[in-house]
């Protein structure tokens, strides 16, 4: 019987152990990395360059980039050094600063999804009140709500997983550190504590999905009431695109940690963590500069002017 005291790593599920497959998911997550940074790189420097992208709808876009790309860096890497080197291994350091890393960017990431709900209702429902209900200071104090949420979720979860004495080895089931899978190797009457912070979070995170639902039942009704088609169309390009990302962000979460334990396997579990952990910071950039024609024309102006430089 192994304690926490005496874990100096845990071990990581592999994706296979055959090395050619290895080499495979090494190159395939390397694509999907880069394809990544890429593109929530481009959206950043794309809003910070052009002025006519700096409204409370882009700001809250370049923080979206910005916690897409801190949570793909805080997963891919390390997986990819694994499958590259045929190792399983991570230190109970690095294994701790994962787990805060993760669910500090996508606590904050789900809080800005919220905000950005409540953007785009103000915007259609509230259009003349739009500039007072969002300005600057608001917005800012926003994203920082968003970033201070993470952090503090993060801290309280992160501090009491690694507390908790470990009896029951130093495999995890999963190929990043996660609390449900740290949780299976704890003693069975220590994790009461957690599993209270665990219920904490998941209404405070039910509570934003029903906000989330509210805000576009409301500007549902509003744009259907807009007796214009180009109008009608012009509501929906701006709201589609945050549509779809809440919609990939929430399915995904709900479908990892809600499916029944009857169709659970380690290969069903490695398909789903990748589908929420490592997918949407990969298509969100695609998503928003598909619908957005006003990001895309940036997008082209600013490679245009630095091609024109040369």
């Amino acid at each position: 019987m192994s304690n926490s005291s005496s874990i100096t790593q845990f071990l990581l599920l592999p994706f296979t152990d055959t090395r050619e497959l290895q080499l495979l998911h090494f190159w395939l997550f390397l694509g999907i990395y880069l394809a990544a940074l890429l593109g929530n790189g481009l959206i950043i420097t794309t809003i910070a360059w052009d002025q006519h992208l700096h409204t409370p709808m882009y700001f809250f876009l370049l923080n979206l980039a910005l916690l897409d790309m801190g949570t793909i860096s805080t997963i891919l890497p390390k997986s990819m050094n694994n499958s590259l080197w045929h190792s399983r291994a991570i230190s109970y350091l690095g294994c701790a600063t994962q787990l805060f890393l993760f669910l500090f960017l996508i606590t904050a990431e789900y809080c800005l999804l919220t905000f950005m709900s409540y953007d785009r209702y103000v915007a259609i429902c509230k259009p003349l009140h739009y500039g007072t209900l969002l300005g600057s200071r608001a917005c800012v104090h926003m994203a920082a709500a968003a970033w201070a949420t993470g952090f503090l979720n993060a801290l309280l979860h992160t501090a009491n997983t690694f507390s908790l004495p470990l009896c029951k080895g130093n495999a995890l089931g999963q190929f990043f550190c996660e609390i449900p899978h740290i949780l299976k190797l704890s003693c069975s009457h220590f994790f009461l504590k957690e599993l209270g912070l665990i219920v904490v979070s998941v209404c405070l995170v039910f509570m934003c999905f029903v906000f989330i639902v509210v805000s576009y039942v409301q500007i549902l009704r509003a744009v259907l009431r807009v007796p214009s088609e180009q109008g009608r169309h012009k509501a929906f390009s701006t709201c589609l695109p945050h549509l779809a990302v809440v919609s990939l962000f929430i399915s995904t979460v709900m479908f990892a940690y809600l499916k029944p334990p009857s169709i659970s396997s380690p290969s069903l579990d490695l398909v789903v963590s990748v589908l929420y952990s490592v997918v949407p910071p990969a298509v969100n950039p695609l998503i928003y500069s598909m619908r957005n024609q006003e990001l895309k024309d940036a997008l082209w102006k600013l490679i245009s002017y630095n091609f024109l430089k040369q």
